[in-house]
C-alpha cells in the first residue's frame, strides 16, 4: 500500500504555490499548508512542519519560486530560507542549485543573467521540479542498494529504526532508510520493524509509526531507552537511520540518540547502517566535528506538546542533532552505491562513480 499523502506539491502554474503536510499535526490530524510568502516556507521548515532533509531541500527549491512570484530577488530568498535550520546540508545545495539555475537563465535571444518577470520564474519552477525529479530518483536507487546489502537478512528479522526516514522526508519519494525497508518487504523478507519513539518530537511514535501502517509493515513502538534491552533478547538485527549531514570521512550527523543506537549496536555485534543520497554529504568537512548542530527551543522538552513536564525555570539541554563516528557505522547506502567500508577514501571512490 502506498503513501495516500504527499509530502509537497506544486499547486497551479507560474503563479502557483507550495502545499504542504503538516508533520506538526500528524498522525491525529491531516492538515495541508499553503505556502505563497517565503516567509511561510521558513516557517514550515524552522518548526518542522516539513522535516527530513531531501524534503528540506525540496520545499527550499519551491520556496525560492514562491519567493520570486511574490516579488523578491533570487539570492534575497536563498539568503533567508538559508537561515531557517542550520544541519541538513540539502537544504544548502537546494538553494544552490537555484542560484545557479536563476544565473544562466537566458531572456530571448540575449545571454542575460538578470532574467526577471515570468521567464525567471518559469527557470526556476523547472528546476525546483527537476529536484524534486532526481529526489524520488536517488531515493529509488537507494532503496535498492540497500536492498541488496540486507537480502542475507532472514525473512521477518527485526530491523530498529531511529525518528522517521520515510516518503515524509522525500518530495515525492519513498525516503531513505525507511525506503529500504519498503524493498525488502517488496521482495518478500517481511521485516518486522522496531521503531524507538525519538524524543523529544516523536517522530518515531507520530511519523514512523503512521508510514509503516500505511505501508502494511510489520512495526512496533518502543521508547527510545528499550532499544538496548531488545538487542540483549536477540530481537533485532540490523539498525538503520537516515542523515542530515555527512563529511568527508563519513561521520554522519542525525536526529538526537543516533549516537547511543550506534553504540548500543557495536556492544551488541550487530550491524548499524545510514541511508543517505549523495546531496547529504558534505565533502567540504573533513570530520564530523566540523559540522554545525542545531539546538532547539526548551519547551520542546520541558513544556512537550503543549504540557509541562519539568519544574519551571529548569535548565534544558536540547540539541537537535548527533554525530555518529564513521567507525561505529557498518555502512552507509547511497543512491551512487555502497560505502563499506566506511572511509574517506572510500566516500570518494562512491561518490564520484
Amino acid at each position: 500500500m502506498t503513501q495516500l499523502h504527499k509530502t509537497l506539491d506544486w499547486i497551479g502554474d507560474l503563479t502557483g504555490h507550495l502545499r504542504l503536510l503538516d508533520q506538526t499535526r500528524l498522525p491525529n490530524e491531516v492538515v495541508h499548508l499553503d505556502c505563497h510568502k517565503a516567509d511561510d516556507v521558513w516557517h514550515a521548515i524552522h518548526r518542522l512542519s516539513v522535516r527530513g532533509a531531501p524534503a528540506i531541500g525540496v520545499a527550499a527549491a519551491y520556496g525560492v519560486c514562491v519567493g520570486v512570484i511574490e516579488g523578491r530577488p533570487v539570492d534575497s530568498v536563498c539568503d533567508y530560507l538559508a537561515t531557517s535550520r542550520p544541519t541538513a546540508v540539502n537544504l544548502f545545495w537546494a538553494l544552490n542549485r537555484m542560484r545557479t539555475a536563476a544565473s544562466r537563465a537566458v531572456l530571448g535571444p540575449e545571454d542575460n543573467p538578470n532574467l526577471s518577470g515570468r521567464s525567471l520564474i518559469a527557470h526556476l519552477l523547472t528546476e525546483a521540479r527537476a529536484i524534486d525529479d532526481e529526489d524520488r530518483e536517488m531515493c529509488e536507487r537507494m532503496a535498492n542498494h540497500g536492498a541488496d546489502l540486507l537480502e542475507n537478512l532472514q525473512t521477518g528479522a527485526g530491523i530498529l529504526t531511529h525518528c522517521n526516514t520515510g516518503a515524509l522526508v522525500s518530495g515525492s519519494g519513498d525516503g531513505t532508510a525507511a525506503a529500504v525497508i519498503f524493498a525488502l518487504a517488496g521482495r518478500g523478507k517481511k521485516p518486522r520493524v522496531y521503531a524507538d519513539e525519538t524524543r523529544p518530537l516523536l517522530q518515531g511514535a507520530r511519523l514512523t509509526m503512521w508510514e509503516m501502517q500505511q505501508r502494511g509493515i510489520d512495526a512496533t513502538l518502543i521508547c527510545d531507552s528499550v532499544a538496548a534491552t531488545l538487542m540483549r533478547e536477540g530481537k533485532i538485527q540490523a539498525a538503520i537511520v537516515g542523515a542530515d549531514r555527512i563529511a568527508a570521512n563519513g561521520d554522519t550527523a542525525n536526529k538526537i540518540g543516533t549516537y547511543s543506537v550506534a553504540v548500543l549496536a557495536r556492544a551488541h555485534s550487530i550491524p548499524f547502517y545510514v541511508a543517505a543520497p549523495a546531496t547529504t554529504f558534505d565533502l567540504s568537512l573533513a570530520t564530523g566535528s566540523e559540522i554545525p548542530i542545531e539546538e532547539r527551543a526548551a519547551e520542546e522538552v520541558a513544556c512537550s506538546f503543549g504540557k509541562r513536564t519539568a519544574p519551571d525555570n529548569a535548565k534544558v539541554y536540547n540539541p537537535a542533532f548527533d554525530v555518529t563516528p564513521a567507525d561505529l557505522i557498518t555502512a552507509i547506502i547511497t543512491d551512487r552505491g555502497v560505502i563499506q567500508p566506511v572511509s574517506e577514501q572510500k566516500v570518494h571512490s562512491v561518490l564520484s562513480f
